[in-house]
């Protein structure tokens, strides 16, 4: 039995490219959305969360707050090993309890913004990042169809907000 072929025409060869050629760049584009969330996430994370995390980084000491407004705490603070005593040390409100309590701090670049340096702080510190895993989990089941990788990163994300959340 002979074998025969059946030759498409050219127009449906290009139009299967092109709908092919599509497909890729939606791919690519999702890809990038989604790495683009990631990476601002982190990029938003980093400043805080590099002096929490990291000894020597930042100067550390304790934080003891006296009053506390809608989005800020201030206190007295002491640097670890001594020295000179600071007034004015502010910490975001979401967390500090209010006044009379003693933080472990590390101090900002400025001198003036503290974040905490136990576990509370250092995920509250990472709450940005995870705000984009848990956005960019959509964009990586929804768009890319990576319904695993999705739930993976959705539910990392998820897992620091609530850890956040339950330390303070």
């Amino acid at each position: 039995m002979p074998h025969s072929t059946v030759r498409r025409s050219r127009v449906r060869r290009a139009g299967e490219s092109a709908y092919g050629l599509l497909l890729v760049l939606k791919n690519t584009f999702m890809a990038l959305l989604a790495l683009l969330l990631m990476v601002a996430g982190a990029w938003a994370s980093w400043d805080a969360a590099q002096p929490a995390m990291r000894a020597g980084v930042a100067e550390r000491g304790t934080l003891v707050v006296e009053q506390c407004g809608e989005d800020r705490c201030r206190g007295v603070f002491a640097p670890e090993g001594g020295g000179a005593r600071r007034d004015g040390v502010w910490v975001a409100a979401q967390v500090a309890d209010g006044g009379g309590e003693r933080l472990e701090v590390a101090l900002l670049a400025e001198g003036e913004e503290a974040v905490r340096t136990d576990a509370a702080g250092v995920l509250f510190a990472w709450v940005p990042l995870a705000g984009g895993l848990l956005l960019a989990s959509l964009v990586l089941a929804g768009g890319l169809r990576m319904r695993r990788t999705g739930w993976v990163a959705g539910l990392l994300g998820a897992a620091v907000m609530v850890g956040a959340f339950v330390l303070l």
